[in-house]
């Protein structure tokens, strides 16, 4: 199958693209990366009646580091910056040692090329990596449009499967994540899942970051329609991973049956947490 007809449009600021973002509005598909985005058009699971691409504009190819003395400080990723480009870059896993680990379970290097970090979380797949890093990290997306700019929180941005609180008439400009820097560079980040190859999306995803040796924060993916994040005790992680489980109850697709939701998220998440622990300064 092929897409419908629509109208290719490439501007070349974000200016002009919000203002098209205006005028087409629930017409509009925002292009950056299209990994996801092209073949839902090809399958006509979507429809444009104009096809925005973000993928030039120069202002959203870019990776720095914003200071902050009272929030800390993040790393924003431009709506261009590929995903390959995070993966080259120098401070990475100095800086989110966590996305650092996410990454590589990321598609293939060929869609990593292509494929967009904001495309990614745009998608809002369940079981998609960078949007359970996100929402482990407490990172936020930035928004834009004609009426001004918002930030909203990871677990305030994904609403659920493949759903997120982007307006019609906003571009998902940037993402930021917290930096590794200070108190954090001494804790330990673990990355586990289970795909039927490598490259596919996860069936379930988990993250670990130690706050300490006794604690750590815990996010899972492909259980509900959005990552879901929670402290967990180590002394008491097999019962509380145990309960999690149950409360999370998972769901059933081709893929898998929720009771091997809960089986994989059983076994996984112990692994992730004695890792982050291991690993912590």
């Amino acid at each position: 199958m092929k897409p419908r007809p629509f109208d290719y449009i490439r501007p070349n600021t974000i200016e002009e693209a919000v203002a098209l973002l205006a005028e087409y509005g629930e017409g509009a598909r925002v292009l950056a990366g299209g990994q996801s985005l092209v073949p839902m058009l090809n399958l006509r699971m979507v429809e444009a009646e104009a096809l925005i691409d973000v993928s030039r504009i120069g202002a959203l190819d870019v990776i720095r580091e914003l200071e902050d003395k009272e929030l800390g400080d993040t790393i924003e990723i431009g709506a261009a910056v590929t995903q390959n480009k995070l993966m080259a870059w120098p401070q990475l896993k100095q800086k989110l040692p966590l996305v650092a680990a996410a990454l590589p379970h990321v598609g293939h290097f060929q869609t990593r090329n292509k494929g967009t970090v904001c495309g990614s979380i745009a998608h809002a797949d369940p079981s998609s990596e960078l949007p359970l890093t996100l929402a482990l990290l407490g990172g936020e997306v930035v928004l834009k449009s004609q009426r001004g700019e918002r930030m909203l929180a990871a677990n305030e941005f994904q609403k659920d499967m493949l759903t997120t609180a982007r307006a019609p008439d906003e571009l998902i400009a940037a993402v930021r994540f917290p930096v590794a820097n200070g108190k954090w560079i001494e804790r330990g980040v673990a990355f586990r899942e289970v795909a039927r190859r490598h490259g596919d999306f996860a069936i379930v995803a988990v993250a670990a970051l130690a706050e300490n040796k006794n604690a750590v924060r815990l996010g899972v993916g492909g259980m509900t329609g959005k990552p879901a994040v929670r402290r967990i005790a180590a002394k008491e992680s097999t019962a509380a991973i145990a309960a999690w489980a149950d409360e999370l109850e998972g769901y059933e697709d081709l893929h898998a049956s929720a009771a091997m939701r809960r089986d994989l998220f059983r076994n996984l998440a112990p692994l992730a947490i004695e890792e982050a622990i291991r690993c912590a300064a």
